[in-house]
């Protein structure tokens, strides 16, 4: 996977004033140099976790920043602009449209000289950027580079331009760190984003930018990863309680959530409405008379068929996962092994009709 960055000209703007189903976000700095956000709809998993340097939103810092303005999920701002083709299989935003709850479409406003902390975007979701108006300047570290930069205590830095990164004792594996990917955005420019990169983006003017953070079957198993991960750290710091914490599993899946935004029960949930949808695309396809009857959906069935196989391969690990095998799943519709069967024999009919 690379990072690449194109003229906005597939995904134009035809109104810059409002977005759909979106969120405006941009945050303030306070005196003692801590963001706080105004005017943003609270989001899940609104902290970064140092150990795993992950946000769930960009977080704006410097001298000052723009206000914010709140956008509302309104259905009638739909079409004021048009993705391109190449991120277009979105299951983090089909998920949350399909509760009507929230989604993970942004507007970032930034004057001159505001910046974003080091961060891997939202549980490794893919993400694309287009500037409206401005310049950007982003660092990028391929998965795995991180790593050197942790400090002696396992924590990943917040800026990695402070010179505190050339102490060997605080940070004994810098030396070890490729010089990270520097890409200037300019206004009417997208840049993606690949799923576990770590970066620091910083605002070279006044900017407003989209942004999308998306998931699909290209990164589902390195969403499943983090989450195990992510469920790992959170057992680790309350280990000291397992024998005497009622229901300490349960508690870990409680933490987790309010960390991460999401836990295995609510990822079960996801797997589950993206598959019924799939599954729906793909019976609609093979029934003659349906796929006359009915309208043209915007996912063909060769999508359908490949999400449907990476849906049932990430799964097939949840079921098995002896943290998930905990979780009260009694009241879902299908019940995991079930869905799961469901999936393995559309792979298979599939697989027979090629």
């Amino acid at each position: 996977m690379v990072t690449w960055w194109c003229r906005l000209q597939t995904a134009s703007c035809k109104n810059t004033t409002r977005t759909p189903r979106s969120t405006c976000r941009s945050e303030t700095t306070s005196a003692t140099g801590e963001s706080t956000s105004r005017g943003a709809t609270p989001r899940r998993g609104a902290a970064c976790t140092s150990k795993t340097g992950t946000c769930a939103g960009r977080w704006c810092h410097g001298p000052s920043c723009l206000s914010s303005v709140p956008l509302q999920r309104d259905s009638s701002a739909e079409g004021v602009f048009t993705l391109p083709v190449y991120f277009s299989s979105d299951w983090l935003n089909e998920y949350w449209d399909a509760l009507d709850v929230d989604d993970y479409r942004f507007i970032y406003m930034g004057p001159t000289g505001t910046w974003s902390p080091f961060h891997a975007d939202i549980l490794r979701s893919f993400s694309w950027s287009v500037n409206i108006c401005g310049r950007k300047k982003w660092l990028l570290f391929p998965p795995g580079q991180e790593e050197a930069l942790r400090d002696r205590h396992g924590s990943l830095p917040y800026d990695v331009t402070s010179p505190t990164l050339l102490d060997r004792r605080l940070h004994p594996k810098q030396e070890h760190c490729s010089p990270p990917l520097e890409v200037i955005q300019e206004a009417g420019e997208m840049i993606f984003v690949p799923s576990g990169w770590h970066h620091q983006v910083y605002n070279l003017e006044d900017t407003i930018s989209i942004n999308h953070n998306w998931i699909n079957g290209c990164n589902l198993a390195n969403m499943w990863h983090f989450l195990q991960q992510e469920l790992r750290l959170v057992q680790q710091e309350i280990v000291q309680w397992k024998d005497t914490m009622p229901d300490w599993h349960h508690h870990c899946q409680v933490i987790m959530k309010s960390c991460t935004g999401i836990n295995f029960e609510e990822f079960y949930h996801f797997l589950k409405v993206i598959a019924e949808r799939r599954l729906l695309i793909l019976a609609k396809s093979m029934d003659p008379v349906e796929s006359k009857g009915s309208e043209v959906v915007e996912l063909g069935p060769q999508q359908a068929a490949f999400d449907i196989g990476r849906i049932a391969e990430v799964l097939a690990s949840v079921v098995v996962h002896p943290d998930f095998q905990r979780v009260d799943t009694s009241a879902c519709s299908p019940r995991p092994e079930e869905l799961l069967q469901q999936l393995e024999e559309a792979v298979a009919t599939i697989a027979t009709s090629l």
